[in-house]
């Protein structure tokens, strides 16, 4: 038996100005500092033993890490961290920066979900979650992250809501027509119980 564990960076500056964000490159709050603490608190409690580490290049993401990392004991785990841009966030294009209520406003809520939601819909200039799963995480995962797994390694992805979706998708633990329902909270571990690389059981640690 080994372990997978996905965690979704802290609350960042635009999640709590209800901004798209996107590729940009924003910080943590407070709030989103004690997340990725307490996330830590948890894997300690939870005793996984990493092996490696992997984190999108955008800071909201690395920081987590290194909080939660910190805080679980794993001091030795940071500097091997292994960043990398496949990771990163969706890119949300024209809509990045922009308000969520005030573009409802202008393109309507059924348009504005159609570009949130859908699996195979892009925002203006961006990328639909289909992009980041075929184009992005799936290429990364195949040649960097899975033969870790397949060699029984314990591994922990600190990433972003929409990357991390993807790799729901690429476990086969979510489809493209379930992964709506498929939410990943700020801050909190998602841990994955994988023998010879089938997943025995999916839970949260809160």
């Amino acid at each position: 038996m080994n372990y997978l564990v996905l965690m979704r960076h802290g609350q960042s500056e635009w999640n709590l100005a209800n901004r798209f964000t996107g590729f940009k490159d924003v910080e943590l709050t407070d709030v989103g500092v004690e997340e990725a603490i307490k996330g830590g608190k948890l894997l300690k409690e939870a005793g996984i033993d990493f092996d490696q580490v992997f984190t999108s290049t955008l800071k909201r993401a690395n920081e987590t890490a290194k909080l939660a990392l910190t805080e679980a004991g794993y001091e030795d785990l940071i500097e091997p961290m292994i960043y990398h841009d496949d990771l990163r966030e969706r890119d949300y294009g024209d809509l990045t920066g922009l308000n969520k209520d005030e573009t409802r406003e202008k393109y309507g809520d059924e348009q504005v979900h159609i570009w949130r939601r859908s699996y195979d819909t892009p925002p203006p200039g961006g990328e639909c979650l289909q992009d980041v799963v075929e184009k992005r995480v799936r290429p990364y995962y195949e040649a960097n992250i899975k033969p870790m797994l397949d060699n029984n390694k314990n591994v922990l992805i600190a990433a972003h809501g929409n990357s991390l979706r993807a790799m729901l998708i690429i476990l086969g633990a979510e489809t493209p027509e379930s992964i709506n329902a498929a939410e990943m909270e700020t801050g909190v571990p998602v841990v994955f119980e994988l023998d010879n690389g089938e997943i025995k059981k999916r839970y949260s640690l809160k």
